[in-house]
Order: C-alpha cells, then sequence, then structure tokens
C-alpha cells in the first residue's frame, strides 16, 4: 500500500535529492517483483494511493506503469484518497488506459465495490472515490448476499484504504502529513465468518489490527518516524486459506534510510561521541540517508564551530538534515578571557562583554546574543 509514486518531497530544497527520493519510490517496487518471484506469490494487492495525486501528470504515471510493469505477476489495485477514483482522476483517462495497456497489462484496478473472482480469491475491493468521506469504505460488504462466496473454498479478501476505529491515522505522520479521521473503516462490523484476511493501506508502517487484518504500510520510507511502533518500509506476504489462520511474513523493501538520532552534549568533548554516532549511523554512504537530528546540552565557542563544521560535512552527504537545535553556548574561561580582554582589539573586547552579559540573560536575546557570539568568534579565528 501506499506507493505514493510522483511523491514531490517540497521539504528537501535540492532538486536532485528530490529525484533521487522519487526514483527510490519506484526502485523499491522492483523489490516487490523480486520478492513476489522468491516466494511463489500468486499476485499482489496493492491498497490504495499508487500515485501521490489524482492529477498525476503523464510522465508520472508512464513511470509508475512501467515500473508496475515489470512485476511478474498480476497486480490488483484499489485507488486511496491520494489518488481517488471520483471525477477528474486519471484512472478512466484514454491515456491512463492506452499506456496502462503498452506498459503495465498485469495491472487490474478495481474502481467499484463488488466482488472480483481470481483463480486463487475472491477479492472484496473498498475503493475510494473521493479524497475524504465520512461513511466506511466496508460498509457495502455488510450487505453482501453471494452465497458462490460464502460457498466457495477460495479465501475471502477485503481490500480498504482508511483508518480502523481502533487505530486512526491522527499522529501517525511528521510535518508533512495531514492525518485524520474520515474514510473510517469498522472491522467489527463485518460479517462474521467471510473476511479470511483484510489487506489495508493508509498506515505508513506496518501494522497488526487484527489477526486477519493488517496495514503494510508503505514500500518506501517516506517521512520522519515517530514512535517506536511505527515500521514503514516492508510489504508482507500472506498465506491465506478458506477459513484457517493467516501466516504473515515481513519482507523488507526500502531503499533509503530515515534515522532519528537524539543526543545532548553534557561538555565539549561530547563532540566526539556524537561524530562516532554518527559514523556508525550513516557509514561511507552518500545520497542515501535522511536524518532528524535533536540536539541539547551545552558547548564553548570553539567546540560550537567545530560542530558546525561536522553537520555541514553530513549534510552534504546526506539526503535531508532536519535540526531541532537546543544547544547553548557555554564559552569556556579561557574563551571568555580571548574574547573580552583584547587588549589589541578593544572594541572586539567591547562587544564581546556586551554578547556575554546578554547571552546569560534569559529571553531571545540571550539566544540571538549566542548566535552573535558564534560569529564573532568564527571571524576572529579566521583571520
Amino acid at each position: 500500500a501506499d506507493w505514493q509514486i510522483g511523491k514531490n518531497y517540497d521539504r528537501i530544497g535540492d532538486a536532485d535529492k528530490r529525484g533521487r527520493l522519487r526514483q527510490a519510490r519506484l526502485t523499491a517496487l522492483d523489490k516487490i517483483g523480486e520478492a513476489a518471484s522468491s516466494k511463489g506469490a500468486r499476485f499482489v494487492l496493492a491498497a490504495g494511493d499508487l500515485f501521490d495525486s489524482p492529477t498525476a501528470d503523464k510522465n508520472t504515471l508512464a513511470a509508475g506503469l512501467a515500473a508496475i510493469g515489470k512485476i511478474p505477476i498480476p497486480v490488483l489495485a484499489i485507488p486511496g484518497n491520494h489518488d481517488h477514483g471520483g471525477p477528474a482522476g486519471f484512472w478512466e483517462s484514454e491515456y491512463f488506459l492506452s499506456q496502462q495497456a503498452a506498459l503495465a497489462p498485469n495491472l487490474t484496478v478495481l474502481l467499484k465495490p463488488e466482488p472480483r473472482e481470481t483463480d486463487d480469491a475472491w477479492i472484496l475491493p473498498c475503493p475510494l472515490l473521493k479524497r475524504s468521506d465520512t461513511s466506511d469504505p466496508t460498509a457495502w460488504i455488510r450487505t453482501l448476499a453471494d452465497e458462490a462466496i460464502r460457498k466457495s473454498s477460495k479465501p475471502v479478501i477485503v481490500l480498504a484504504h482508511g483508518s480502523t476505529q481502533t487505530f486512526g491515522t491522527v499522529g501517525y505522520t511528521d510535518e508533512e502529513g495531514e492525518g485524520s479521521a474520515s474514510n473510517l473503516i469498522d472491522l467489527s462490523r463485518l460479517p462474521a465468518e467471510l473476511a479470511d484476511y483484510a489487506a489495508l493501506g493508509d498506515w505508513h508502517g506496518t501494522k497488526q489490527i487484527e489477526p486477519w487484518a493488517y496495514y503494510s504500510g508503505t514500500h518506501e520510507p517516506d517521512r520522519f518516524t515517530k514512535g517506536f511502533d511505527h515500521d514503514p518500509g516492508n510489504v508482507l506476504l500472506i498465506e491465506v486459506s478458506r477459513g484457517r489462520k493467516v501466516s504473515v511474513e515481513k519482507i523488507r523493501t526500502a531503499c533509503m534510510c530515515w534515522h532519528g538520532l537524539e543526543f545532548d552534549f553534557a561538555d565539549d568533548s561530547s563532540l566526539d561521541v556524537l561524530k562516532h554516532k554518527l559514523d556508525e549511523l550513516l557509514g561511507n554512504r552518500v545520497g542515501e540517508d535522511l536524518l532528524q537530528l535533536d540536539l541539547s546540552g551545552h558547548l564553548g565557542l570553539e567546540a560550537r564551530r567545530r560542530l558546525d563544521t561536522l553537520l555541514e560535512t553530513f549534510e552534504a552527504r546526506l539526503l535531508r538534515l532536519k535540526m531541532r537545535d537546543a544547544i547553548r553556548v557555554a564559552p569556556t574561561p579561557e574563551e571568555i578571557d580571548a574574547l573580552a580582554n583584547r587588549s589589541t582589539d578593544p572594541l572586539i573586547g567591547l562587544v564581546a562583554k556586551t554578547l556575554l552579559q546578554k547571552n546569560r540573560e534569559p529571553g531571545e536575546d540571550s539566544d540571538i546574543a549566542a548566535i552573535a557570539l558564534r560569529e564573532l568568534f568564527s571571524a576572529i579565528h579566521s583571520r
């Protein structure tokens, strides 16, 4: 689920880095195809949001369809909230249908809430026909009176996109997501003993909701996670038979690594500890990692200057460095003396004394003074 081909990654300023992340979403589809082949899967279910927008441009559609076409088995998909199947969308456009036939004849898009039989299973698709709906996408299944399905020896699989009553999407994103309580799925109201498995989309991490209902999560991470139970970057291999317990295997498909690191500086020597942690986390990779860095504690002026240099080095290697900087500037006695008592530069000494005093006072001026002290210290040492 949640392939979101064509995602813009607007918060990343560098166009080349945005392009690498968009390409990774396609490359990860190759890993789905490889897993399907090696595990002997009969078909792939995509539970919504194949594309990031219902108005995806032709280049995005062509690239996505070409990647899907390389998956060596049938792919059955529904539209989700990002690529919903409503009016003005692309799913039934002449261009999409022609390119689907040419590039991805293995793809079947299920745009109607009605049973679909395959050689191996019954699929009960719950496509979203608009971005946000207050009704339950699975509601139509409650009135399903198809005896052929109920008496079939084939497993019955619900394919849906939305949040569940016990597990909503609110809070699952960082600043790039939106979260909502719409498209609410009530699994408890599905007819008893009808569904053998529910394949769900919308939550971007792998998550079990019931023993027979899972979110696979997005195949390629697209945001920094909140919480240790969030596990994006996987697909699920499901073995299911009529009336029997499902077997679930998680398979890693992610190409890019999204990291989070919190670090508190006890003193200037802690800088070496941080560098060691970053080296362990990122190795020698370039253009494959994104890092959310939360820094606190205190550093002297020279240590702070070395930290800035270190971060510039890693930022060039990263696709994105998102940082919360809560470090307090705490000049060492030697640094204070060198700044404030400069016999050859009395004006610099006067400025430094004023800034040092401001830095000791609480409030916004203290933060500004800390930045000014760092700049003054760097300017003096760059002479």
